[in-house]
Order: structure tokens, then C-alpha cells, then sequence
């Protein structure tokens, strides 16, 4: 419980001082309509949403959980698994990115770091992972124009 608390902080915290350094960049005259600004707020809209959605998570958790009960925390002897598994995702996405492609490296590593984290939902895992991938891709390509290697995938 207290681990959820500091994390909404530091969510909090990151998301002022990465609002504070998006004002901080410059808007040219002549450019983009949409501006250099645009993304780095949408970043500071989900960071912001994301540490309301953990805190009511926290309130609700207080109220269903019985005093003294613990955390659905993971046992210490199996947190270097968890922390190895996540290097390793992560790495692995480093390392595929560029021949896989943005929306195929994505959904691979959210599959796997979500098989990790919420074992026995693999239909829910694997339909997460993918619509959150070709979701991202779609508006990054299409909506802000942005070039995202395809890898690949054909679009």
C-alpha cells in the first residue's frame, strides 16, 4: 500500500517536471499546426490519468482488503525473476525493434511483459497488447504524421 502511494507521487513529480520542460520548448512561426508541444502533453494528460487511475486503485484496495492482509505483491525470493524478465523484455525490444517494426516489436514486448505481470489472461493480454499497438501506430503515423518503422508488416 505504502509502495502504491509513492509511486502516484513520483508519477505525479514526473509528470510536473516533464509538463515544466515541455513549456520550456520553443514553438517555431512557421511549421507543424499542431506544434512541437502536442505529444509531450498527451504524455503529461497520461501520466496525469495514470496516477489518478493507481490512487482510486489504492482507495478502493484499502476499502475491500482486511486490516492486516497483505499486498498482491510478489513473494521476495521471486522478484529478481521479475526484474530479470523485465530487462530482458526490454532489452529484446531494443534489439528488435528496427527489423520488426514499431507495431509487431510493441505488441510482442506488452505481451510479454503482461504474461509476466498477469499470468492465466492470455486473451486478454495478447488482445491488450495488439490493440494498443496498432492503436499507437495508426495515430502516430496517420494522425501526427510521424515516420515509425514498419519492419515487416506490409503498412
Amino acid at each position: 500500500m505504502k509502495t502504491d502511494k509513492l509511486i502516484v507521487l513520483a508519477t505525479l513529480l514526473l509528470a510536473a517536471l516533464y509538463w515544466f520542460a515541455t513549456e520550456q520548448i520553443r514553438e517555431p512561426l512557421i511549421g507543424d499546426p499542431i506544434g512541437p508541444k502536442a505529444i509531450p502533453r498527451l504524455l503529461t494528460i497520461g501520466l496525469l490519468i495514470a496516477a489518478g487511475l493507481l490512487w482510486l486503485e489504492t482507495l478502493a484496495g484499502r476499502k475491500t482488503r482486511a486490516p492486516g492482509t497483505p499486498a498482491d505483491n510478489p513473494s521476495p525470493a521471486r522478484q529478481p525473476f521479475f526484474i530479470l524478465a523485465m530487462v530482458g523484455s526490454t532489452l529484446g525490444y531494443f534489439f528488435l525493434f528496427s527489423w520488426l517494426g514499431y507495431a509487431l516489436a510493441t505488441a510482442l514486448y506488452l505481451y510479454a511483459l503482461m504474461a509476466i505481470f498477469n499470468p492465466g489472461k492470455t486473451r486478454a493480454n495478447v488482445l491488450t497488447a495488439a490493440g494498443f499497438s496498432l492503436g499507437s501506430y495508426l495515430a502516430f503515423t496517420r494522425l501526427f504524421g510521424a515516420q515509425i518503422p514498419a519492419g515487416l508488416l506490409p503498412f
